[in-house]
């Protein structure tokens, strides 16, 4: 057998670095292995695990999302062919447990990684709170991500539009593809219609804003999902997303990134207020707050108390719980009677 040098061995690692960087897979029987990631996180009870379920075709029933969970798909580009894999992450508990969003978002992933938002259109008192502080979390780590890989001199691809995308100077692109799902769309096509209008018309500016697809769905409708599908194997698996766009606020949202535009938007439906009066620092502060009269966000200090999932009653296990109970009660009298003195003052709870 001939003799590899280490010139040799370096060349060949330094050429699958460069391959990997520049989005190349690995080799299976001559052809290329893609893998990407795809990030889901969304609403509270918002149909996420349902929805994901069936966009990879698994017919299982759905489970409460334990904190963050992860599995994996695999599809193929033709017959007799190398699968390629779509990594996927699903963050659980809505907004209480969003400093997981490190995990899933690594230097690793970056280049691959993309975001799926599902939030629960039967809930907009919820809507803009949950949409918030996901996007914050999320944004910020990917920034962070993206910053350290500058210092060490790794280039991070940045989301960069065509020249002629609609708005461009006008709007603040996210770090990494993202795709707005609005769930429950069979229970929100009853709502009022000015209400329905309110809502529509807020998402498409949010997900406009940040160069987003934004579509409605339900898992009750077959055809709502085969278009949700749609978006989610054009992440997933790079397959081509259709062409359906649907803008009309009293049908279901189908708005691929870049077909939509604020002069077709419009501006905020604030028909009982002066929008000037609302002293909005910029114009995602003047939907958010128009938004906000419609639908006066819901408290989240319920989300902090819950920040340890052992209390949340969707993970509730009755049997394990009552023993915790119990080893809680005999803990707190051991440390009740072995200080005394500290217990009137209430050092020992």
């Amino acid at each position: 057998m001939p003799k590899i040098s280490s010139d040799t061995l370096w060349e060949l690692a330094a050429a699958e670095v460069r391959n990997r960087e520049s989005g190349g897979g690995e080799e299976d029987g001559g052809e290329t292995v893609t893998e990407r990631s795809v990030f889901l996180m969304g609403s509270k009870s918002g149909g996420k695990t349902s929805i994901l379920l069936r966009c990879l075709d698994r017919d299982e029933p759905s489970k409460p999302t334990l904190a963050l969970e992860y599995t994996f798909g695999r599809r193929a580009r033709g017959h007799s062919t190398p699968k390629d894999i779509a990594h996927l992450w699903e963050l659980g508990g809505g907004t209480s447990l969003s400093d997981l969003v490190q995990i899933p978002i690594t230097p690793a992933s970056f280049r691959s990684l993309s975001v799926i938002l599902i939030l629960d259109l039967s809930k907009p008192n919820a809507l803009w709170g949950t949409m918030e502080k996901l996007l914050q979390a999320a944004q910020a780590h990917l920034e962070k991500v993206s910053s350290k890989a500058q210092q060490t001199s790794v280039h991070m691809a940045a989301c960069v539009l065509p020249k002629d995308y609609p708005d461009r100077e006008l709007i603040s692109p996210f770090p990494v593809p993202l795709l707005i799902i609005g769930s429950k769309y069979d229970i929100f096509q009853e709502f009022d219609s000015d209400k329905k209008k309110v809502v529509s018309k807020t998402l498409r500016f949010v997900a406009h804003y940040y160069a987003a697809s934004l579509i409605f769905t339900s898992i009750k409708s077959e055809s709502l999902m085969s278009k949700t599908k749609s978006f989610f194997s054009h992440l997933a698996f790079g397959l081509d997303r259709g062409k359906t766009v649907s803008c009309d606020s009293s049908k279901p949202l189908i708005i691929p990134a870049g077909c939509d535009s604020f002069s077709q938007i419009g501006s905020p439906p604030a028909t009982d207020v002066d929008i000037t009066s609302l002293h909005a620092k910029n114009p995602k502060d003047l939907w958010k707050k128009v938004y906000e009269r419609v639908f006066p966000q819901e408290s989240i200090s319920e989300q902090r108390e819950l920040k340890d999932p052992a209390k949340d009653p969707q993970y509730s296990e009755p049997p394990i719980d009552a023993m915790r109970a119990q080893k809680d009660q005999v803990t707190h009298l051991y440390r009740s009677h072995a200080c005394p003195s500290w217990t009137s003052i209430g050092w020992c709870v």
